[in-house]
């Protein structure tokens, strides 16, 4: 019998979970031990660390439930969600990148006509955004569903008012036979990520900064086509370069015109200022996709 010591702790722990029945899951299991174990060998982790941290996970699963994700944001500021963004989705130079998720999508959104309003009423800056969905080739795509949230005018999503038990600022469109699409928002905001909880306050232990930039979400999912999750930034908002979940790219920046009170993009008239956001999104076919590195 093998007892355990300092020398061989390692090798024990890989072998037995090298048993794991799925070959995929002794893998990642294995190579998680290997990795844990050089991590504590190589800061000389002390055991009031260790309880630190494993306090620290247990009050990140008590402040997570069906709306607040306090683990996505915890992958999210350690750079790991966009890590694992890029290694599985490879899309072409043509295609709309992916970006971050985030903590905040709720499933079940309603359904919007073109463009239907989905701020109703929240006070806030008019803002339409417009465009087309097409494939690589410049196809049009018709029938697109696109899953869109955001924040309001104060940076707060739906997910953190607990008082809320309605859609707020998020809503599924639908592309027309042409490809176009019209959603009628908002303008949102840049905001700090929840400080409230053991994220924020490991965050707040740094110099790192704990805004993001002004940004809406779109979920596209269309069949024969690979998922796009990603965001619009607003050009020239503050914290572009600093985004703390490290989602900003050069290609989701996109400029929101300001316009005169008048007819407006989805074919009706307004009567105040509004902004206007242009954007095609180019999703990448499934037979085009390239994947994980091996």
């Amino acid at each position: 019998m093998a007892f355990v010591t300092e020398d061989n702790i390692t090798d024990l722990a890989v072998k037995r979970w090298a048993t794991a029945h799925s070959p995929r899951l002794a893998e990642l299991m294995t190579s998680l031990v290997r990795h844990l174990h050089a991590y504590a060998r190589e800061v000389g982790l002390t055991e009031q660390e260790w309880a630190a941290a494993v306090e620290w996970l247990t009050a990140t699963g008590r402040v997570s439930d069906d709306k607040r994700q306090e683990f996505i944001l915890a992958s999210d500021v350690l750079g790991l969600s966009t890590l694992v963004v890029q290694l599985n989705h490879r899309f072409s130079p043509d295609a709309t990148p992916a970006t971050v998720l985030g903590p905040f999508h709720i499933d079940g959104s309603p359904t919007a006509a073109f463009g239907a309003d989905m701020s109703d009423g929240i006070p806030g800056t008019p803002l339409f955004v417009t465009g087309r969905v097409l494939d690589l080739d410049g196809t049009p795509l018709p029938d697109v569903v696109m899953d869109v949230w955001q924040a309001d005018a104060d940076g707060t999503y739906e997910a953190q008012l607990p008082e809320i038990d309605e859609a707020r600022l998020r809503a599924l469109y639908r592309t027309r036979a042409d490809g176009t699409y019209c959603v009628r928002t908002i303008a949102p905001r840049g905001y700090a990520i929840p400080m409230d909880g053991p994220v924020g306050d490991l965050v707040s232990r740094t110099d790192i900064s704990y805004f993001r930039p002004a940004h809406i979400h779109f979920l596209i999912d269309h069949p024969g086509y690979e998922k796009l999750i990603t965001h619009l930034f607003r050009q020239g908002s503050a914290f572009l370069d600093t985004d703390v979940v490290f989602g900003t790219k050069d290609e989701l920046i996109v400029r929101f015109a300001e316009e005169p009170a008048g007819p407006c993009p989805d074919g009706g008239t307004i009567d105040e200022p509004y902004l206007h956001a242009e954007f095609d999104f180019v999703l990448q076919s499934r037979d085009d996709a390239g994947g994980p590195r091996s």
